[in-house]
């Protein structure tokens, strides 16, 4: 913000961390006299938002339009929501302090299903209605995107438009086409977005109807109308916008790093996983353009840490290349290069002890099931021996911790599949030798079964029972250099209602927010008393719909969204992870029939 005025000097003070809420940071984009104004919101706080890499490419991409200019905003702590509503004043975005109301589009990347809490409070401390057919003509157009609005269907009254797919490559026809609809009221101007741009929903477009006790939407009469909406993928990754010149955060956040992207999708088709499958077809960047990008990103931010961002790291094919090359440019400024989770019968042996920019502090890697046979049924090409030997080699080569993630409450799980958890960690955690400090850490999370997987037919576990496997990995893990941590059971079972949800979930959220839900991602500020008052109030069965089996034949809440993925092919790796019969990894030897168009693989 250029210049902070009288009510902010006064509140500020009083605050956590005041820095978040004052801009003018390094890298900020200033464009006070700009013809339209984009604000890009994010469903958490500063310290998480502004490493998020998607609000970093949209920003450079909007702010390159000369009409244009991108703003960003984020979620106050609750000490400055309540100083704010004490002095009546509103949301407002960091570059110069323009009411967020004041936008002709408000965005939100809506990553997590519980953050949309966390958006209502945004809407409301920005004076905006929540609901949109409340809003009127000169209020902004209010659009998601992300992970999480795949099944968009429990967030529908409150959006105008959900982007599906990838934001970069649909964002530009986005604002020249608004460009050219001035004059528009805010109704038409809607249809004509969502008409004309495919990968945009309209849920005011649609009704519905009931089948098999949930609400799905019809398909349209008009013909102009989309249906399905069909998600947006770029096709040309090596080159699509990265984000050079980031802005510079004033107070610490999650990730203070260079963000290189190095490839998007993944090759190896684990049945659990969402991402994997929303993420497709695998895309990768040349090694050149990685390095070109580094390094303007290195001299536009002064960051010592270079992060390799995707799904599956390790199965970049110039994976060796690379780590030299940015080893070669960068080890002796000091700079280190930070990998997240690698494939675990992979890429360890392939980290040469002389790449000295690779931090060795702590490795991760996600084995996901406890034993051989439930890797199997989820095509997690991992056995208990290749575990064991990374982990060795990862010892061996200096690296101090390793953290293990697992899932409890896969389809098919067994006690005998829970107890091998905490099997294999005391396995891996006897084999480090000297020092101090927990061997490994031990991160279990919760199945949820998402959108647009071979699971997505399956019930969750019911929370008693995940409980309980969670009690039976602590009672047979006794190692003293092992950590065990969990995901919060309350959590996982209210993410599995929204992920399955339909267009009656939406009031659930709106009365657990009357009632003070926010920032539900944060375990201090998580309450799921109020969701459950929500839920018995509005006499809303959340088993209903975390935890009953679908039919395979039944349209879903999100059936009117084409992932670019066939439900045929869903439904056959559903039956393969009954027998546990693999599917190969995704390469020119090998397609697993997904159906994703203009993937470099199909066959």
């Amino acid at each position: 913000m250029q210049k902070i005025d009288d009510v902010l000097q006064k509140i500020l003070p009083r605050v956590t961390m005041p820095g978040q809420y004052v801009g003018s940071e390094v890298n900020a984009i200033i464009k006070e006299n700009a013809k339209y104004n984009f604000a890009l919101c994010f469903a958490d706080t500063y310290e998480i938002g502004m490493s998020n890499h998607g609000l970093r490419i949209l920003y450079e991409i909007i702010n390159s339009r000369s009409d244009w200019s991108c703003e960003r905003a984020f979620s106050p702590l609750p000490d400055m929501e309540a100083e704010l509503r004490k002095a009546s004043y509103p949301l407002y975005t960091l570059e110069t302090g323009r009411p967020l109301r004041d936008n002709d589009f408000i965005s939100f990347s809506l990553q997590y299903e519980l953050g949309i809490g966390t958006v209502f409070t945004m809407l409301d401390l920005a004076g905006i209605p929540l609901l949109r057919s409340d809003r009127k003509d000169g209020d902004p157009l209010i659009i998601a995107g992300g992970h999480a609005t795949f099944n968009p269907e429990p967030f529908s009254d409150f959006f105008d438009l959900f982007f599906i797919g990838e934001g970069e490559e649909g964002i530009i026809e986005i604002l020249e086409l608004y460009e050219d609809s001035a004059g528009l009221n805010r109704q038409d101007m809607i249809r004509k977005l969502a008409c004309k741009i495919p990968g945009l929903y309209a849920p005011a477009l649609y009704d519905t109807e009931e089948v098999a006790g949930f609400t799905v939407v019809k398909p349209p009469v008009q013909s102009d109308i989309p249906y399905p909406i069909t998600r947006r993928i770029v096709q040309d990754f090596d080159s699509a916008p990265m984000p050079v010149k980031p802005v510079v955060p004033l107070v610490e956040t999650v990730h203070e790093r260079v963000v290189l992207e190095i490839m998007r999708g993944c090759p190896n088709g684990c049945r659990f996983c969402q991402a994997g499958n929303i993420c497709r077809p695998v895309r990768e960047r040349e090694v050149a353009t990685l390095q070109k990008t580094a390094k303007e990103c290195y001299c536009n931010t002064g960051y010592d840490e270079i992060g390799l961002m995707s799904l599956s790291t390790s199965d970049y094919t110039h994976f060796d290349d690379l780590v030299e090359k940015l080893d070669s440019d960068y080890a002796q400024l000091g700079v280190s290069l930070s990998l997240p989770s690698l494939r675990v019968n992979h890429a360890l042996s392939d980290i040469p002890e002389r790449f000295k920019t690779v931090r060795r502090s702590g490795l991760t890697l996600a084995p996901e099931a406890g034993t051989d046979r439930l890797r199997r049924a989820i095509n997690k090409d991992v056995t208990d021996e290749d575990l064991l030997q990374s982990c060795e080699e990862a010892f061996r080569q200096g690296w101090k911790t390793i953290k293990l993630y697992f899932m409890v409450g896969l389809p098919t799980e067994t006690d005998e599949d829970v107890i091998g958890i905490a099997s294999l960690a005391t396995k891996v955690a006897k084999l480090r030798r000297g020092g101090r400090g927990a061997a490994c850490t031990v991160s279990v999370s919760n199945f949820i079964p998402k959108p647009f997987t071979p699971f997505q037919w399956e019930g969750m576990v019911g929370r008693e029972e995940l409980s309980r496997r969670h009690r039976l990995i602590a009672a047979n893990l006794h190692h003293r250099h092992a950590d065990l941590k969990y995901h919060n059971v309350d959590g996982s079972y209210l993410e599995g209602i929204f992920s399955r949800g339909d267009r009656r979930i939406g009031a659930v959220a709106l009365r657990a927010w009357e009632k003070g839900a926010r920032l539900e991602a944060w375990t201090e500020y998580f309450n799921p008393s109020l969701w459950e008052e929500a839920l018995n109030e509005l006499k809303i069965s959340g088993e209903a719909y975390a935890c009953s089996e679908r039919a395979l034949d039944s349209k879903l809440p999100w059936s009117h969204i084409d992932s670019g993925l066939s439900d045929d092919f869903f439904k056959r790796e559903r039956q393969k992870s009954r027998t546990g019969e693999p599917t190969p990894r995704c390469n020119f030897d090998s397609c697993a029939g997904c159906g994703q168009q203009g993937c470099s693989y199909r066959k």
